[in-house]
This record gives C-alpha cells, sequence and structure tokens, in this order.
C-alpha cells in the first residue's frame, strides 16, 4: 500500500494524543489536518505549521471531500456531540477513536448509526501533560496501540486505522471493546486511582514526609500529576469495569492489613507483587502473521491471538 492510496487524516481534538497523532501522521507523509475546540489551541498548533481549525463543520466538510479517516480525538464527555456532527456533514468516512474506553464509544457510534466504518483504537501511550505544547510526533513510537475486532468490523476501515496505526511507530494488538475495557481498569485506569491515593496519603504526611520522599513516592504518583478532569474522564467511564477491580485490590489491602496487624507480615501481597511484575518484566510479544483481513475467521483468529500476546507489526 502507497501513501497515495492510505488517503487523507482528519484529526478531531489536538490535545496531547490527538495532537500527537496529527504530528506523527505529518511526519509520516499522510495529508492530515485537523479540529480543535480551542481557539487558543488551534491556533498553536497552526503557528507550528499545522492545517487546523476551530470551525468543526468545516473540517468535516472537508474530510467528506477527501474520504478522510476521522479520528475521535476528545474525552468521553465530547464525544456525543461529536458524533453528532460527523453524522450531519461525514457520516460515510472511515472512523475510529483514540479515547481510552471502548465499549462506551462503540455504544455511542452505534446509536449514531455510524457502526458501519467505525473501528475502534486505543494508543496506549501518553504523559502527564496535556494540550498542544506537550505534543509529541514520537509518543507513539514502540508503543501499543489496541485495535477494535468487533464483530461486524469491515476490513477496509480496519486496514487503514491499523496502517496509521504502523506508521506513526506503534505495534497493534488486535482487541474487542469489551475485553479492552476490562484490561485497561487494571492497567491503566487503577494505576491512576492508586497513585491520587498515594500522592493524597504522601501529602497528608506534612512537609517531613515530602521531603524524605524519592524514587518509590515518585514513580508511584507519575500520573498523579496529569489534571483532575482529565483523569476523571479517563477513568470514570469505565466505572463498572474498574470498580470490579477495586474491589479486588481492596480485599488484598484488606487482608495485608489484617496480616500485618496479626502476624506482623504483609501475608502473600509482596510475594504475588513480585510474581506480577516479573512476568509484565519477562512478557513477550509475538507477531501475528498468516491472517488475511477480510478472509475466513479473520476478526476470531486476530482476537484468539490479542488475548494470547499476539502484535501486528506489518499488514
Amino acid at each position: 500500500m502507497t501513501l497515495d492510496q492510505r488517503g487523507a487524516v482528519c484529526v478531531l481534538g489536538t490535545g496531547l494524543i490527538g495532537g500527537s497523532l496529527l504530528r506523527a501522521a505529518v511526519a509520516a507523509g499522510y495529508e492530515a489536518f485537523g479540529y480543535n475546540r480551542s481557539d487558543s489551541g488551534a491556533e498553536a498548533a497552526r503557528r507550528d505549521g499545522f492545517d487546523v481549525t476551530g470551525e468543526l463543520e468545516t473540517v468535516l466538510r472537508r474530510a467528506a471531500e477527501t474520504d478522510a479517516l476521522v479520528v475521535l480525538a476528545v474525552p468521553m464527555p465530547a464525544v456525543d456531540v461529536i458524533l453528532t456532527a460527523i453524522a450531519t456533514h461525514a457520516p460515510d468516512c472511515p472512523l475510529t477513536d483514540v479515547v481510552s474506553i471502548k465499549q462506551p464509544v462503540v455504544d455511542a457510534v452505534r446509536e449514531h448509526g455510524l457502526a458501519a466504518n467505525f473501528v475502534g483504537g486505543h494508543p496506549m501511550a501518553g504523559t502527564s501533560e496535556s494540550g498542544w505544547a506537550a505534543t509529541d510526533p514520537e509518543l507513539f513510537r514502540d508503543a501499543v496501540w489496541a485495535v477494535g475486532v468487533d464483530e461486524g468490523t469491515r476490513v477496509e476501515p480496519w486496514t487503514r486505522v491499523v496502517r496509521l496505526a504502523l506508521d506513526c511507530g506503534s505495534v497493534v494488538v488486535p482487541v474487542i471493546a469489551a475485553e479492552h475495557d476490562r484490561a485497561v481498569a487494571r492497567i491503566s485506569h487503577l494505576p491512576h486511582v492508586l497513585a491520587e491515593a498515594l500522592a493524597a496519603s504522601g501529602a497528608d504526611g506534612g512537609a517531613l514526609a515530602l521531603g524524605l520522599a524519592a524514587g518509590s513516592f515518585r514513580d508511584g504518583t507519575r500520573v498523579a500529576a496529569t489534571a483532575p478532569d482529565l483523569v476523571r474522564a479517563i477513568c470514570e467511564p469505565n466505572d463498572a469495569a474498574l470498580g470490579a477491580v477495586l474491589d479486588e485490590i481492596i480485599a488484598a489491602l484488606v487482608s495485608a492489613r489484617e496480616s500485618l496487624r496479626a502476624e506482623g507480615t504483609l501475608g502473600d501481597l509482596v510475594e504475588e507483587g513480585y510474581r506480577g511484575r516479573t512476568a509484565y518484566d519477562r512478557r513477550e510479544r509475538w507477531e501475528i502473521t498468516g491472517v488475511t483481513p477480510g478472509e475466513g475467521d479473520w476478526l476470531g483468529e486476530l482476537r484468539r491471538a490479542g488475548q494470547r500476546g499476539g502484535v501486528l507489526r506489518t499488514l
């Protein structure tokens, strides 16, 4: 597939993730343009030489004219408004997203009649910073990019989404929406909640505690530096899966507390944590091959491969 065959990319929302995607797409040779609700954000992007406007209808009409891949890069609370505009002005464009939760996006896309051309996406990358000033074309380099293989996914938009992810430097993990949300509750949303609790505990210890804080506190609280409104937008839409994982972690902490009180030991928690971290360090990503998009049970084959740790590195 040549660059000319890949088509244009229209990014709706040019904050950290969307703006970095716009930069990465341009760097990879795509015709890429975007929209940002904030005039100051759009102006900042234009000053850096990127084609970004604050006029949503205008940018969507352009997307329709160029058959651009439209990328939803707004927080979950803003998704419905943007989808309404897409359904009005660019209903036939291939559509993806970079929202940190998938099932609510899938449901919203279906409600707006846009499911036929939609493929969910979530690049597993980011920093505690936000806004255009924090964008980086290398943000996705060697990162994992989750791409949906839900039932009914069509091969044409799926291929375009995967190609964009690969061209941004990522590897692709095929996954269905519900399984994605349960997984990120554990490895993304729960860490945000724990970081907030740890940071609050450190501050409650006063100047002495913070004065003694070193690497473990710094690393454990890194994501707590994220703007609170953004943390809420990331975590709260995944309330069911996150709530279930919080129940698990609370039970584990209560067990450790009771063991410490009764026996002076943290019980099994330390060993289980060590095993978990070791498993993370030793994880292996193997390349998925032998699946032809659009043929046979390709969606099921990709889903099962993703469950076993497989990634796509090429198309």
